[in-house]
């Protein structure tokens, strides 16, 4: 653990080093790195593409038995791009607007590693808007789209994340029955004073599309193999102070102090028959999924001459997959096996990096950061430290809460556009046997990101 940890924070000071060299007496005003075509003089009707990449760095303590293409590892380090994405907006017309998102997500070294390493990209959003009155107060959209109910991070804007990565597990349903936690649906968002409200109807893909071999039935909940239920989703925000952006579904992670942003919300999702228990051959029993979550959220300057600022979330989550619903998930996981063949099988895949993210229980989710002052750098940008804690009590984990703490550095070269990323994980460390709880110790990431954003 140590010696490559402290060669990734090597690495980290290396690029500050090097950055910080920068003459302090280049003052001159960085032109736009917008892509935009303007079709009218105000800019209200144009064209605009955007491209970001976020590449890692990184050290990870495996769970035990992990296997790496049939070897054993205890630790491992790779580089990966979690996310790489192209963006075209375009609203040529007051009431109409146009939006496609591409790329891929998780791809390091053994990303399809039995597979065609090419299959990668996809298209993450399309859809189409109508506006009939020209403005925010209605917008009905038709598509693949993030537009979810829930919770702010189950439509985050990833390229304004205040810590290193978004709490996934706010993404429910994410690669089980959608693509990357976008739906086909059709939706109604917008904004009416105070309010920030959206609703939406989606069509769930089949978990047998989801490119792995289903589990077979028995006492825990599992995604029914059965055609899915529609999806209905809702979510509103009571905004005090200043509007949350609204051009895409999208939310911001933080504004940086651009904006006096608080507000609470809630949201809910809910699909009949959603998922089911039973014995192979004899009786299938279904239950709903039912998901409630109250949050508040606040990002705002503490002081505009020194350019400091503070961003804050809390948010109570309660997730009802079935009885007993566990899923484990490992992001961008490095490995690719585990050699203790007496593991549940329907608690997916744990190995590598993977925990307990996902199930039937209830979720606290804390997040906080700090913008320090622009006379700290200068010239150089901003440092940006955080921290977040998910503290889960699944219900077939028994009473005792698991905690996944997070804690880093972010230092903003360019803001949001071009940034580096130091990042400390502590995560429960655990495997599941079908009849017990396996203790493990806990077990520790440290990961280094630089995210361009153009």
């Amino acid at each position: 653990m140590y010696r490559s940890s402290i060669v990734l924070l090597w690495l980290f000071s290396c690029i500050c080093t090097s950055f910080l060299r920068v003459s302090a007496q280049n003052t001159a005003v960085a032109p736009s790195t917008d892509l935009l075509y303007k079709f009218n003089p105000d800019g209200t009707h144009f064209a605009q593409i955007t491209f970001l990449n976020q590449t890692w760095i990184r050290f990870n303590e495996n769970l035990p038995g992990t296997v790496i293409n049939g070897d054993a590892s205890n630790e491992s380090v790779d580089i990966g791009l979690r996310r790489t994405r192209i963006q075209m907006i375009m609203k040529p017309y007051d009431d109409v607007f146009l939006y496609f998102q591409f790329g891929q997500n998780n791809y390091n070294s053994e990303y399809n590693a039995t597979g065609n390493r090419k299959q990668a990209a996809f298209f993450h959003d399309a859809v189409c808007e109508y506006v009939p009155n020209g403005d925010n107060t209605l917008k009905l959209g038709a598509g693949l789209t993030i537009a979810n109910g829930l919770s702010r991070f189950s439509q985050p804007s990833i390229s304004s994340i205040l810590t290193l990565d978004v709490p996934v597990f706010a993404q429910t349903t994410v690669d089980q029955t959608d693509l990357f936690s976008r739906k086909l649906s059709v939706y109604a968002r917008g904004q009416i004073g105070k309010f920030d409200y959206r609703f939406s109807l989606s069509d769930p893909f089949p978990i047998t599309s989801n490119g792995y071999v289903q589990p077979t039935i028995g006492k825990h909940a599992l995604f029914s193999s059965s055609k899915p239920s529609m999806q209905q989703q809702g979510y509103v925000i009571y905004q005090l102070f200043d509007h949350e952006q609204h051009l895409t579904p999208y939310m911001t992670g933080t504004y940086l102090g651009k904006r006096k942003i608080a507000n609470i919300a809630i949201g809910a999702i809910h699909q009949d028959k959603a998922t089911w228990i039973g014995t192979p051959g004899i009786d299938t029993i279904y239950h709903p999924m039912n998901l409630l979550c109250i949050e508040s959220f606040i990002d705002m300057p503490v002081d505009e001459s020194s350019g400091t600022a503070i961003s804050g979330y809390a948010g109570v989550f309660k997730t009802d997959y079935g009885p007993g619903y566990l899923r484990y998930n490992g992001i961008m996981n490095p490995a690719t096996g585990q050699s203790n063949v007496q593991l549940a099988k329907d608690a997916g895949p744990q190995f590598g990096n993977a925990y307990p993210m996902f199930g039937t229980g209830n979720v606290i989710y804390l997040q906080c950061g700090y913008l320090l002052p622009r006379e700290f750098l200068g010239l150089q940008g901003q440092l940006l430290p955080y921290a977040s804690l998910i503290s889960a009590q699944y219900e077939r984990l028994g009473v005792d809460w698991n905690n996944t703490i997070n804690i880093g550095l972010s230092w903003l070269l360019h803001q949001h556009k071009a940034k580096f990323t130091l990042d400390y994980m502590n995560r429960p460390g655990m495997l599941i046997l079908p009849d017990q709880i396996q203790t493990s110790s806990r077990k520790q990431s440290l990961t280094v990101q630089y995210q361009l954003f153009i």
